[in-house]
């Protein structure tokens, strides 16, 4: 071999190693061009199916204490609850055009919580009100809602409140006399 090979061969050999090089960064582009964004217009995946878990026993129960119909709130707006045609032991509470399937619990205090199984809404029915909450955004939605039942109670809690005060009303003047 001609000495003229020996002293080009570091050359040829650094040419070499530079275009192996080359060739490996675009290869390593490669697929990272090829993983640009769909292009506008294009569907987005379909959401993940969501399930709702069968009713467990205190959960039936206490979807037998909701107070079910119309509710009158305050500033004129109000709130259905029904029956879910479709899950058993749970609810369905309409507000304006929004509606939310919820999950009846009874907590320790007697009040009825129907939890929005998604992990957006909450209502709360104790015996004189109910209000509805965003729980994400920890603010009131609506607030002051009475349903038919609330109503009959809030005046058979009033008449017993004037019966007693009556009867009391009355032993007081006996002891007068």
């Amino acid at each position: 071999m001609s000495t003229r090979f020996f002293r080009c061969a570091p050359a040829v050999a650094a040419l070499i190693a530079c275009s192996f090089c080359a060739a490996s960064a675009i290869a390593a582009d490669a697929p990272a061009k090829a993983a640009k964004p769909a292009a506008k217009g294009k569907a987005a995946p379909a959401p993940a199916v969501f399930t709702v878990p069968d009713a467990q026993p205190d959960q039936v129960k206490a979807a037998e204490m909701v107070f079910y119909g119309p509710y009158e709130c305050e500033f004129q707006q109000t709130v259905n609850i029904v029956q879910s045609q479709k899950y058993s032991g749970y609810v369905d509470v309409k507000h304006g055009k929004k509606d939310w399937l919820m999950k009846p619990v009874l907590s320790s205090t007697g009040a009825i919580r129907l939890e929005d199984v998604r992990g957006e809404t909450l209502m709360v029915q104790i015996a004189s009100k109910s209000m509805l909450l965003n729980v994400k955004t920890a603010q009131r939605i609506v607030d002051d809602c009475v349903s038919p039942k609330q109503r009959e109670m809030i005046a058979e809690a009033k008449a017993a409140k004037a019966a007693a005060e009556a009867g009391a009303g009355t032993a007081t003047t006996s002891l007068l006399k």
